[in-house]
């Protein structure tokens, strides 16, 4: 169920990267060119489910947890609607079997950024990029790091013109990890993942 809730949340972001019915203002406060920018955000993550490892072997299908999802990053804007980001973020969640999982994304990405909307302070966004996810586990499993691809969409308002109150959803999706112990392998460990994160960017020019 959380495989297709996924995919679903997936197909919904895809559909707002592709949306650019709004035309831009070079001339906008909002621009992003040349502006340089740290961001700081905490939310939850909703993983697809993984198989549920015990002491030592595989026990079938495992029911796993959201979880709360932090992490911060830079962001420079190229042109007046493109920026590069640069993002570090931390995840842990449990399993009804008792096994813990987390994960560090270390991601890069671009976003568009729609100008001159009604609400001036308003600047929503869609982005996509490509993601190194470092997994692991406790129980002394350890799990293979993976590369994907993320899409997301959110909105930045302003307060000030370097201080912006932020909110995304990001979907990630990526090959199956293998899940070790002792070097032989027990399971997989799904990073399909779903998050929803609020936080604050700050810009230093």
């Amino acid at each position: 169920m959380k495989k297709e809730m996924i995919a679903a949340c997936l197909v919904l972001v895809c559909s707002l990267v592709g949306t650019s019915a709004m035309a831009a203002d070079a001339n906008s406060t909002e621009s992003i060119k040349d502006r340089f920018g740290i961001t700081g955000e905490i939310g939850f993550l909703v993983p697809a489910d993984s198989d549920a490892v015990g002491t030592g072997f595989v026990i079938g299908r495992g029911h796993t947890d959201t979880g709360f999802v932090g992490g911060g990053g830079l962001i420079y804007g190229i042109l007046n609607n493109y920026a590069a980001e640069f993002e570090v973020t931390h995840t842990g969640f449990g399993t009804d079997a008792g096994t813990d999982f987390d994960t560090t994304n270390i991601s890069l990405g671009a976003q568009y950024r729609y100008l001159n909307l009604p609400v001036k302070k308003l600047v929503p966004y869609a982005g996509f990029g490509l993601d190194i996810l470092v997994n692991g586990a406790n129980n002394g499993l350890d799990v293979d790091t993976v590369a994907g691809v993320h899409v997301k969409a959110g909105a930045d308002y302003f307060l000030l013109r370097q201080l912006a109150l932020t909110s995304e959803i990001k979907g990630v999706i990526a090959p199956n990890a293998d899940i070790k112990a002792g070097g032989a392998k027990v399971g997989e460990f799904d990073p399909d993942s779903f998050s929803m994160t609020f936080g604050v960017r700050y810009f230093f020019n």
